[in-house]
């Protein structure tokens, strides 16, 4: 991952309360995984999940999400 430079971005879900992780965009076909980090310290450490684990981090996010 060294070598390429991710685009970091918070969804648009993400409330203002600065409770928020931010992923990272490009390497999951590349690499198979999907960097996450914590919004309030983007210098610091980053969780490489596996690209089904996220997917069903996702899935489970949208299951569990308030209804608007």
């Amino acid at each position: 991952m060294a070598a390429q430079f991710p685009h970091w971005f918070t969804s648009s879900y993400s409330g203002q309360g600065g409770d928020c992780v931010e992923v990272a965009t490009g390497l999951a076909a590349s690499h198979g995984v999907v960097p996450v980090r914590d919004a309030k310290r983007p210098s610091g450490p980053v969780l490489r999940v596996g690209v089904p684990a996220f997917a069903g981090l996702v899935a489970m996010a949208k299951s569990t999400r308030p209804a608007a």
